[in-house]
């Protein structure tokens, strides 16, 4: 039986008349029967990385109407998969959403900086990866604070390729790195710019502690839940999202001092 989602997407799909790059009727039912389960998926893990307060609906029902949009501008021509561009669709729709509700009030955007901050001080004097004690020393705070700090930032610390394209000066890097399906397919001056990106970041993620490198091999290779990963590592949910955090500020950190330069 199909979902009240799939319903409701059917319903709507029906009243939109497929354009010269859009798919027949026939293939719109079924992408949409296939790929709305996906919209779930993204938003339950993208849900993971945000504060409590983040209502999952909201990104839920972004989600359907990225979804739709990628349905009707797909072009089969463009030699991409539809899934590709359908993840990018759905992601970049929950992405705005969350950009309109500014969610994030000052003081936790202020902290997020203070920490980030923190952690390169400490390990550009250390020249090695900061250990939580040092950063909290470095913050002047004790290790419950600290520890609130990471929690409160782990929404404001995620690795986007906006911001990957505001470094490089490629602006319309996440729709060129989602939609490729090779780096080969791309201009060549642009392939060369995201090999760049991918060298830097694989050298970054080699540097990590090795349980905040688990986590993220873990989350965005194996695409585990943070769940997942906590019983795979004998750690709680809360303690994989706190590595996770950390990992992502020393990734932005390693990435944002390379192309700074």
């Amino acid at each position: 039986m199909a979902s009240f989602a799939v319903k409701q997407l059917r319903k709507y799909i029906q009243t939109v008349p497929g354009g010269e790059a859009g798919v027949a009727a026939a293939e719109r039912e079924r992408l949409i029967c296939e790929y709305a389960p996906l919209v779930k998926t993204i938003a339950g893990r993208l849900g993971a990385r945000l504060p409590f307060h983040v209502n999952q609906d909201d990104l839920h029902s972004a989600g359907i109407m990225g979804l739709l949009d990628a349905i009707e501008k797909f072009d089969t021509e463009k030699g991409v998969e539809f899934k590709s561009y359908a993840e990018f669709r759905i992601r970049g729709a929950m992405l705005d959403e969350l950009r309109s509700m500014d969610w994030v009030p000052r003081s936790v955007r202020r902290n997020a900086k203070r920490l980030q901050e923190a952690y390169v001080r400490v390990e550009k004097e250390k020249m090695r990866p900061a250990e939580d004690e040092e950063v909290a020393t470095e913050l002047g705070i004790d290790m419950e604070e600290f520890y609130h700090l990471i929690d409160e930032s782990k929404g404001m610390t995620l690795l986007s390729k906006e911001e990957l394209g505001d470094l490089i000066g490629m602006h319309d890097l996440a729709e060129k790195s989602s939609m490729a399906r090779s780096i080969w397919a791309m201009d060549p001056m642009d392939s060369l710019d995201l090999r760049e990106v991918q060298e830097v970041t694989a050298k970054a993620i080699e540097r990590l502690p090795k349980n905040e490198r688990t986590v993220v091999a873990l989350y965005y290779y194996e695409e585990l839940t943070m769940k997942e990963i906590g019983r795979i590592m004998g750690y709680t949910e809360s303690r994989v999202s706190q590595l996770h955090t950390k990992a992502v500020i020393r990734l932005r950190n390693s990435l944002k001092s390379y192309f700074d330069q």
